[in-house]
């Protein structure tokens, strides 16, 4: 085969909020755990569920969007590349660990993150959906 080819497709929940790092040459980091469920029957025909825990890491303006909207639990799509780190232990022995390199992301809920509010483009505050909706009453036809 000529060439290879690296890229992940995963959707599940934070395991951890994402932590933010400033590195010292300004570029911006950020780490998240991502737990991702599977359903299956067996031969028998129990259900089962499996869970994979994958860490993950992104840079730049994913990683700031991320840690300000992402928190532990909520839903995520991420799309990236796996990385192998390599390092030796304090007892000398060799580790390793495959990890995602997020590129993009999408959001999956409609809910807002417990953190920052976003306001209108326009800037004016709106009252809530349900201060606003109009009754069967209201309709003008």
């Amino acid at each position: 085969m000529a060439g290879s080819y690296n890229k992940v497709l995963l959707m599940g929940n934070l395991t951890r909020a994402p932590e933010l790092k400033r590195l010292q040459s300004g570029a911006e980091l950020a780490t998240f755990g991502l737990a991702v469920n599977r359903k299956f029957k067996t031969a028998a025909g129990d259900s089962r569920e499996e869970v994979v825990f994958v860490d993950c890491e992104c840079w730049g303006r994913t990683a700031e969007t991320i840690a300000r909207y992402f928190v532990k639990g909520r839903p995520i799509f991420v799309e990236g590349r796996l990385r192998l780190d390599q390092w030796d232990a304090n007892d000398g022995a060799k580790r390793s660990k495959l990890l995602v390199v997020v590129e993009g992301f999408q959001f999956v809920d409609s809910k807002p993150a417990d953190g920052p509010r976003r306001e209108p483009a326009d800037g004016l505050r709106r009252a809530p959906a349900e201060a606003t909706a109009l009754g069967d009453d209201d309709i003008p036809f």
